[in-house]
């Protein structure tokens, strides 16, 4: 009967899984090949009944085998033996023979002998009676006084006993746990060779991988089974392969990769290649395993910090950013509505291309923000210093100047091409391909749009200009974010947006020294902007004070960049007011540089006797007033440098150096210019002519060479009144005297000085510095010395042998190398601060070199010699 029911449960099942499995065929595994479909139609529901006929089995072994229905009922006095009472156990025994032993212990102490021949007269007890008659014992009386006082006096020992105990329990259940395969949640720890490792990892032998991947095994799984060293010391990975896999690595690589594991995965010491190995595990989760959404933002968190722990490692930045960027689309995550202005990568992220193309999608402007990102992101990029150094100032002043030229926000035209991705893994075990969908809409792919990014580089440019003086300053002065001259060199637009007070009160004290004439010791300016007193005063501290104060709307004299020479610690210097702000100081006319030179000659023609009178401020003071075609604020700079000329007396011993060993053309253009200066007005003084020589005779010229200079300058040759006219016998008409006035100026004059100022400005190195500046590009030079012509370089090489050069000493290193001094100060040091933020020549008494870009410099010449050696 039960073969009968068992065959009719087997064929039932058959039927009901041949049916399910029917149906799973045509509805889920219909890209499957017909074979394979009959194979697990017919396979499969033999395979469910045989093993469910074998749990079946198992249950009923585990059963009593007797009938308790139909088991004979046997007769009390049956002379059948009854069945031996179980085996008992060991424990069972040992318990017996204590309480055995407290039993005999018990009856000692209730009887206690007198002496050894005496005899006891038993008194029946009848409840011993009762005892041995029913067979139970009853225990004695217990004194629980003394049982309390044991206790307590041994309640450490148990204790001690508890706590050995619990460990032991602690470490079965983690024994157990290590047990365990597959994906290890979070909240789960696990011990693999005496480690407590967290969870978010893959226990247990690895599986086979897919068609996808290079290895047969998958990398991430920690097999127990495999030899783990007593201690980790890889930690700089040198055992480790490029891709690699647990089960390949030696014993040594895997005790390091489980220490730092077991601490938590924070240490940035170790080798990247170990976090990649944590990594193929959090990437296969996420991908493969389909997680839940909680788990997943758990791991997307997770990728997060470790690509913190290795800021500077470009694989970990590559593929956990690629990682990071698909998790995102594929979460819908909050990061996606955020602009992204740091990314390292060689193509636009993936979450940028989803947040712009959804917002083109649905027809939306393109906000400064946004744009500022693509062009930020995108691989043609070009980016100076300051976007970098001044981040903050960069993105506010590009906002401002996206918003005036497209107040509404930019238009964009949806591109037709969709956007579909290819994603590899980093553990390259698996791949696949992604099309985003926002809203349920496929999105656009701005991938070969190319006008946005050319309008947002136009704009970038134009910021990072405006910018570049507050660049260079910081990067002179790292920690000077903040300080005055940092703010006054902020475009005016910013102002508002960075706040100082400490920029008004400088406003405030410029503008009552202006209001008092002016004039003011420099030390105390430059105190006032950097907040104390500099031993020396390099040129390129007061071009920084002149910048500063003209971004406030007020002048600096003299000219920093122009003037003959700079004021030295003891002397003052001349504040005006300009007008309005200026951004860029050094952007001037022509009319203006040759103005500078001819009133610069012309101070030193009025110096010449001593003493300057009256007359002759108003004659140089009438030249800046007849030059034309120069703008107010040009007026206003060159009376403030002769206002500062006049009150200084000039430093006709620089003027000499400068003009020792030039050629005779040089001498010539410096002779006539000033000859030039003296009869300007048409008219040569005879105490004019005395000064013009002292000046020759002052920068070793022959004096004798005046007067021929004199003549050679088309002096008018004209009558000139000595006295006034009397009357006098009669003879021939003198000619009519011409009406005097106010001294004019010579057109041809100015126009021949003007022509000279090339001349000029190559003698006297240090009147202009028309060395155009380099585009700072993000990065150093990538070749000793880049930028730099062979004369050049020889020229550095020496100028680093030591601290100090004086200024003989520095020309003749110049004409050794065959260079002209003042052209190699301004290219050095332009190469210098282009290339490492800092001038290498320091000009004051001489030259100083910068000790620590010295440094750098004699290291790159020397690895530059064991290279040619090598």
């Amino acid at each position: 009967m039960s073969t009968i029911i068992k065959l009719l449960r087997v064929f039932f099942f058959l039927a009901l899984y041949f049916v399910l499995c029917m149906v799973a065929v045509v509805t889920v595994f219909t890209d499957w090949s017909p074979g394979a479909q009959m194979l697990f139609a017919f396979l499969t529901p033999i395979a469910l009944v045989w093993w469910g006929e074998k749990r079946r089995a198992r249950r009923h072994s585990h059963q009593p085998t007797f009938d308790t229905e139909t088991a004979p009922e046997q007769p009390a006095n049956s002379s059948k033996r009854p069945s031996s009472p179980p085996k008992k156990s060991r424990f069972e025994k040992r318990i017996d023979q204590e309480r055995e032993q407290i039993r005999q212990s018990a009856v000692s102490e209730r009887v206690k002998p007198t002496a050894a021949n005496v005899s006891v007269r038993t008194i029946p007890d009848e409840s011993a009676n009762a005892r041995s008659q029913t067979g139970q014992y009853r225990p004695p009386k217990q004194d629980y006084a003394a049982i309390i006082k044991a206790g307590r006096s041994s309640a450490s020992e148990l204790a001690e006993i508890a706590a050995r105990k619990e460990a032991t329990k602690a470490k079965s259940a983690k024994k157990k746990a290590t047990r365990r395969t597959g994906w290890v949640p979070s909240s789960e720890t696990v011990q693999i060779a005496g480690r407590d490792i967290g969870g978010m990892i893959y226990i247990g032998t690895p599986p086979r991988l897919n068609d996808f991947g290079y290895r047969d095994k998958c990398r991430a799984y920690i097999d127990p089974s495999l030899s783990v060293a007593r201690s980790g010391t890889d930690l700089a990975g040198d055992e480790l392969p490029y891709w690699p896999s647990y089960s390949d690595i030696s014993a040594n690589s895997r005790a390091t990769y489980l220490d730092w594991l077991a601490g938590g995965a924070k240490d940035g010491r170790y080798d990247a290649g170990y976090m990649f190995l944590y990594f193929y595990g959090l990437e296969r989760r996420f991908f493969l395993d389909k997680p839940t959404e909680a788990e997943k933002r758990e791991i997307l968190q997770e990728v997060r910090r470790l690509q913190n722990l290795y800021p500077d490692n470009g694989s970990v930045q590559r593929y956990l950013g690629e990682f990071i960027q698909l998790a995102q689309v594929s979460l819908n995550d909050e990061a996606l509505d955020e602009p992204l202005f740091e990314f390292r990568g060689w193509d636009i992220p993936l979450s940028l291309k989803v947040a712009i193309g959804a917002r083109l999608n649905r027809g939306e402007l393109l906000s400064a923000d946004w744009v500022l990102s693509w062009l930020l992101c995108h691989p043609e990029r070009r980016m100076r210093t300051p976007s970098t150094r001044c981040a903050e100032e960069f993105r506010t002043l590009f906002r401002l100047r996206f918003e005036d030229r497209f107040p509404d926000g930019l238009k964009v035209n949806k591109p037709r091409k969709l956007l579909k991705i290819t994603y590899q893994a980093a553990s390259s075990e698996f791949q696949g391909q992604l099309e985003p969908l926002i809203d349920g809409n496929r999105v656009p792919d701005i991938s070969g749009l190319r006008k946005p990014v050319e309008i947002a580089q136009e704009i970038a440019d134009e910021v990072m200009d405006d910018l570049d003086k507050l660049s260079r300053y910081l990067g002179r002065n790292p920690d000077g974010r903040g300080s005055l001259e940092a703010q006054a060199l902020l475009p005016q637009e910013l102002w508002d947006l960075f706040p100082s007070d400490e920029l008004e009160q400088l406003r405030s004290w410029v503008g009552a020294i202006v209001h008092n004439g002016g004039l003011v010791p420099v030390l105390d300016v430059v105190e006032q902007l950097e907040g104390e007193r500099p031993e020396k005063l390099s040129k390129r501290t007061l071009t920084g004070v002149a910048d500063a104060l003209a971004r406030l709307g007020y002048g600096f004299a003299p000219d920093p960049r122009f003037a003959l020479r700079s004021p030295k610690p003891g002397e003052p210097v001349v504040l005006f007011d300009l007008g309005d702000a200026v951004a860029q100081l050094e952007d001037v006319s022509d009319g203006y540089r040759a103005a500078l030179i001819e009133i610069a000659l012309g101070s030193f023609v009025a110096h010449s006797d001593g003493q300057i009178s009256e007359s002759e401020r108003k004659s140089l003071r009438a030249k800046i007033a007849g030059v034309a075609g120069l703008s107010e604020q040009e007026h206003r700079r060159l009376a403030a440098n002769l206002d500062w000329m006049l009150a200084v007396p000039p430093d006709l011993a620089l003027l000499k150096r400068k003009l020792k060993d030039t050629g005779a053309e040089a001498q010539a253009s410096i002779r006539s210019a000033l000859v030039a200066a003296a009869h300007a007005d048409g008219i040569i003084q005879p105490e004019e002519v005395a000064g013009i020589e002292k000046i020759y005779k002052s920068l070793g010229l022959d004096p004798s060479l005046v007067y021929s200079d004199i003549h050679a300058g088309n002096v008018s040759d004209g009558p000139v009144r000595v006295r006034a006219a009397e009357p006098g016998a009669a003879g021939e008409v003198i000619p009519d005297e011409k009406p005097a006035g106010a001294p004019k100026l010579d057109a041809a004059r100015i126009a021949a000085i003007q022509s000279d100022t090339a001349r000029v400005s190559s003698v006297l190195g240090d009147i202009f510095d028309e060395a155009s500046e380099e585009p700072e590009e993000i990065g150093n030079a990538s070749a000793v010395l880049a930028g730099l012509d062979t004369k050049q370089t020889n020229l550095v090489r020496a100028l680093v042998a030591q601290e100090h050069w004086t200024e003989e000493a520095f020309e003749d290193l110049c004409r050794q190398s065959g260079l002209l001094a003042s052209g190699a100060i301004e290219d050095i040091n332009e190469w210098a601060f282009g290339t490492y933020d800092e001038a290498l020549l320091d000009e004051y008494d001489g030259y100083e070199v910068a000790p620590d870009l010295a440094q750098e410099l004699k290291k790159k010449f020397e690895e530059e010699i064991d290279h040619v050696e090598a």
